[in-house]
């Protein structure tokens, strides 16, 4: 049974959403060769936009910020026009659509990006994970340890890209501090080595995260801006420490990131529910928790427990396009299709069925 709490509207930012579910930012590799989204990725987030809030794939801020093949960028010309056809795609079946910005930092290799420099990382440590590349599975390299000069021109690529998503019509923008990428690689002490003002203590490792943010709210508005965080995640090689460790980091970042009164804070969460509450005691806007391994029963869990507003979807969304229909209803569910998540193609993108379709 589904609760009747995610049936409520509310408010995020400058929208009013329908109801309390989200499309989560989801990979799908199906961005053209240098990075422009094409007309199948206008019709696969058209196709969700009953879902109200769509949170898009990682798009990089920057050739730098480029990990993997067929993704979209957001820092061209070309790319900024391929995401208008996404956002006038779900505008016109009464979404709302904020571009996810994802710079992967050392989760990267040369063969993946146009350029075919080496990636940028807090510290130059590898991740030490395959890479699937044009000539097949690859370590990920030792990364460039950026230095002054290039973390403000990280952050300024950031601000530049929050603008072009703003210009190609998105409503918002996502900064990606989680799942092992960039804004994650300085949070981690095992990923970030530093000595000077942004490595070191709690507050140093937090730094760079909240120079991104704040920047981003300059330039569009923190009203238009949301932060993604993965506490305790282990991806990408990333280990945060002990329990305590995680929550006197996390504790920290989620309250200097407060002050700048986002648009929301959306938390990819592992379990620790003491922290999470501790989110939201601090945080004064909407929170967005997707939980791993969450069931069908527990969407509304922690809207329920007063943790979140909303409840974004994962796999459920990428497999059911109207998944708002289904869950009102109590019909049944597509199953999803493993091998085609990142296989490129219509197969297993948009075309599963409909209830109507069906």
């Amino acid at each position: 049974m589904i609760s009747a709490s995610l049936w409520q509207p509310t408010t995020l930012g400058r929208l009013e959403l329908p109801h309390r579910l989200a499309m989560a930012p989801m990979t799908r590799n199906r961005a053209n060769a240098d990075g422009t989204p094409g007309a199948l990725m206008a019709e696969y987030y058209g196709q969700r936009a009953s879902l109200g809030l769509l949170i898009t794939e990682g798009a990089q801020p920057s050739a730098d910020g480029q990990g993997y093949l067929n993704t979209p960028g957001i820092y061209t010309a070309e790319q900024i026009q391929g995401w208008r056809a996404v956002a006038e795609a779900v505008h016109a079946r009464g979404g709302h659509l904020f571009i996810q910005l994802m710079h992967v930092g050392r989760m990267s290799h040369p063969d993946n990006t146009p350029h075919h420099r080496q990636p940028v990382a807090p510290s130059a440590i590898s991740a030490e994970q395959d890479m699937f590349t044009p000539t097949g599975p690859q370590k990920t390299p030792v990364p460039l340890e950026l230095d002054s000069e290039g973390i403000q021109q990280t952050i300024a690529d950031f601000r530049k890209a929050a603008a072009a998503a703003i210009e190609a019509g998105a409503d918002g923008v996502e900064i990606h501090g989680a799942n092992g990428y960039l804004l994650h690689q300085f949070l981690s002490p095992n990923a970030n080595t530093r000595t000077d003002g942004y490595g070191g203590s709690v507050a140093n490792r937090s730094r760079f995260v909240v120079e991104v943010a704040r920047a981003v709210a300059g330039e569009i508005g923190a009203d238009r801006t949301g932060i993604r965080i993965s506490p305790a995640f282990p991806l990408g090689g990333i280990d945060e420490g002990d329990t305590e460790s995680v929550r006197r980091q996390y504790t920290h970042l989620v309250g200097q990131l407060a002050t700048l009164k986002l648009a929301y804070l959306h938390v990819h969460h592992l379990g620790d529910d003491e922290l999470l509450r501790s989110f939201r005691d601090l945080w004064p806007t909407a929170v967005l928790v997707l939980r791993y391994g969450r069931t069908k029963e527990q969407i509304a869990d922690e809207i329920d427990a007063g943790l979140a507003d909303i409840a974004p979807l994962g796999r459920l969304a990428l497999a059911n396009p109207d998944v708002v229909e289904r869950l009102r209803t109590g019909s049944a569910l597509n199953e999803l299709d493993p091998a085609t998540l990142y296989a490129g193609g219509a197969a297993g993108y948009t075309d599963y069925p409909t209830l109507a379709s069906a």
